[in-house]
């Protein structure tokens, strides 16, 4: 009997294959912004799409892959998966170019404007100013309480402490948050409203306590009085700094989370800006004679300069949090369950050291050997300054009275502050400078692949990618409008004449660090207040980097991993360099198993600048144990000492950058 089934395909003739063969990694719909930007027409866009997600715009009834009901399936559960080249592989038998198959629509990311990464960051503003303070004017405040300087020193040790133990806490538990206000801003707030209450109680410290104790028949003037306020005192500053890093935490958390992958440069670029902009502030309020202008706000300069940065804080910190919207963490599905306790914190902040991304870990090891020095030039730059203007005339005048020589060291610190000013406003210079200058580390060597998209669309046609692509998709606007011609104008004009190709960002890191060892071995050569202030001056080029580089290119890491595992970004190839950690991604396992989150990212690195403070300290102490001479003593030169053992650590942070990779070499 003839076989009436229709014959099979002969060795010749195999069937092209399909969609439906190709392995699909799950992808949202892609958004492609038309608008021209920069403009207010832009932003509103932009802060209207920003609750949905980081960088791509899903259609309303778009199923989310992150479903709350879902949870990412392992290869333990699926058993071995095929190598990631024989899923990402060329198929000979089609005439497309492919990489993986993706939807109907390729998955791009869409620029954002420079409105919208400043209103992100504009909450660093109001941080700066509360940190300006604190440091500006905390000791003297805490000096004229009655404590001693031994005391002093035991105060300070929770600028540290708290960076050590409170952000990588507050990572932790803001990536594990599922509140439907956001991960990062019930931190955000939670710390602000801690951070103004603990402001406004240190500044008010003798009245509150006097009237408390009052009640009992306590003298104002009495040493109970006094005593507990020192005390009391003490706790306002230990939760101040608490507060403070808990809202650092949350707000670079907060800048990762919604800035795309391409951005986070440029986000990180304006945070320091404002941040800049933040110390000038709070220098100049300092500065200033507050309470013949502000008598309203209290009758003392550290009262009034309290009340400005409690308003500073609270109007930043609500147009970020009111402007920008966050992802909604309920869609990430429910959380692991951990283990409660401090025992079990410290486990699970030791477990996630250990699984940090390679290049998180070195850009780590770098910070801890750069704040081993720059934690003395922060903190005694000041008195390096003083004593350099004081010395002339205990030199000319040796036999000062105490209250001469506390006069003198009165103006010896009114020039380090003009100092500390001028050093601000080159930080601030720096800041908006550098990025012009600095070539972008994120495009790729390569021409990210095509995709087997359809391309009688006519959308599907615009969303091919091209070379001009680069290597997180972003999304530019095909408009021709003014606004895009002038924009298109002033980047021709900064690649042309600005940007220096070879200066990437990790390169520019390395050499901050040794500039910065340059300049603090240069105390040998200065010797008179106005070299002090220019040494001062030029340490705000390192300090705009060090405030820029290391936060940039981690938020760049984390940002690029987040997008490998949600299948938006593909992994690189081989002749770009594989990436065994980013093949894992792509496949769905999650090799550092929670520890790339943004928040335990950035808490593990505080730990990184914080843990090396307290080494700092105790090598200064060290240092001034056998080089410190008498108060009002000639050649006292124990402060620059400290300041050259900086620039030995810094050295080794110079070194140790080599080993950072980039995007692009």
């Amino acid at each position: 009997m003839d076989d009436l089934s229709p014959p099979g395909p002969t060795p010749a003739e195999k069937p092209r294959p399909t969609r439906a063969n190709h392995v699909k990694f799950p992808r949202e719909p892609a958004y492609l912004s038309d608008d021209p930007r920069p403009s207010f027409q832009s932003l509103n866009g932009d802060l209207r799409r920003s609750g949905k997600s980081i960088d791509l715009i899903k259609e309303d009834d778009a199923v989310n892959e992150a479903s709350p009901l879902l949870r990412p399936r392992m290869s333990k559960d699926l058993g071995p998966l095929p190598p990631l080249e024989s899923i990402m592989s060329l198929n000979e038998s089609s005439d497309d170019d492919w990489i993986a198959d993706a939807p109907d629509e390729y998955e791009q990311q869409e620029s954002k404007s420079s409105w919208y990464l400043f209103l992100l960051t504009f909450c660093m503003l109001g941080l700066q100013i509360a940190w300006a303070v604190e440091l500006s004017n905390g000791s003297p405040y805490l000096l004229s309480l009655g404590i001693s300087k031994s005391l002093l020193a035991f105060v300070w040790i929770a600028g540290p402490l708290s960076g050590t133990l409170v952000q990588p806490y507050v990572g932790i538990k803001s990536d594990r948050c599922r509140s439907r206000f956001g991960k990062r801003r019930p931190f955000m707030i939670g710390g602000a409203a801690a951070t103004v209450i603990s402001l406004l109680a240190l500044a008010w410290t003798r009245e509150i306590i006097g009237g408390v104790l009052g009640i009992f028949g306590a003298l104002p003037k009495s040493n109970a009085v006094a005593n507990v306020s020192i005390v009391f005192a003490i706790l306002m500053i230990y939760i101040l700094d608490f507060a403070i890093n808990v809202i650092q935490a949350g707000i670079r958390a907060f800048i990762v989370d919604n800035a795309p992958g391409h951005q986070q440069d440029s986000a990180n670029a304006w945070a320091s800006r404002l941040s800049g902009v933040g110390n000038i502030i709070g220098y100049l309020f300092g500065y200033a004679d507050l309470p013949k202008y502000f008598w309203f706000f209290g009758n003392t300069q550290f009262k009034v300069l309290c009340v400005i940065a409690s308003f500073a804080m609270i109007t930043t910190l609500a147009v970020s949090a009111g402007s920008i919207s966050e992802r909604d963490p309920r869609l990430e599905g429910i959380p692991d369950k951990e283990e409660a306790g401090v025992l079990a914190f410290f486990r699970n902040l030791y477990h996630s050291m250990r699984r940090l991304p390679p290049q998180i870990k070195k850009i780590c090891h770098v910070q801890f050997f750069a704040w081993i020095g720059w934690f003395p030039f922060l903190f005694y730059i000041t008195t390096y300054v003083g004593e350099i203007y004081a010395e002339r005339f205990f030199a000319e005048n040796p036999d000062m009275s105490p209250e001469e020589i506390e006069e003198t060291w009165a103006r010896g610190t009114r020039e380090g502050t003009f100092a500390l000013l001028i050093f601000a406003l080159t930080t601030f210079a720096a800041s908006v400078l550098l990025p012009w200058i600095i070539a972008s580390s994120y495009k790729p060597p390569a021409p990210p692949p095509r995709t087997p998209l359809t391309p009688a669309t006519p959308r599907a046609n615009r969303s091919l990618p091209t070379e001009e692509d680069d290597y997180f998709n972003q999304t530019p606007s095909t408009h021709k409008t003014p606004i895009r011609s002038s924009r298109r104008f002033l980047t021709r004009f900064r690649m042309s004449s600005l940007e220096i190709r070879w200066l990437t960002l990790r390169r520019a890191w390395l050499l901050s660090h040794a500039f910065f060892a340059l300049l603090t071995w240069s105390t040998f050569l200065v010797s008179t207040t106005t070299g002090a202030t220019i040494l001062v001056a030029l340490i705000g080029i390192p300090w705009a980097m060090t405030n820029w580089a290391p936060f940039a290119l981690i938020a760049a890491e984390i940002s690029k991993r987040d997008a490998i595992r949600r299948g938006h970004l593909r992994p690189p190839s081989p002749e770009e360099g594989r990436d065994r950690d980013a093949e894992l991604l792509a496949r769905g396992e999650d090799p550092s198993a929670g520890a790339d989150q943004a928040g335990v990212v950035l808490g593990i690195h505080n730990v990184a600048i914080a843990a090396p403070q307290v080494i700092a300290t105790l090598v200064s102490s060290v240092i001034f144990r056998y080089l410190q001479k008498p108060r009002g003593s000639v050649g006292d030169e124990s402060v620059a000492w400290v300041l050259r053992f900086g620039g030995l650590a810094a050295v080794v942070a110079c070194w140790m950058t080599r080993r950072v990779g980039e995007e692009r070499g």
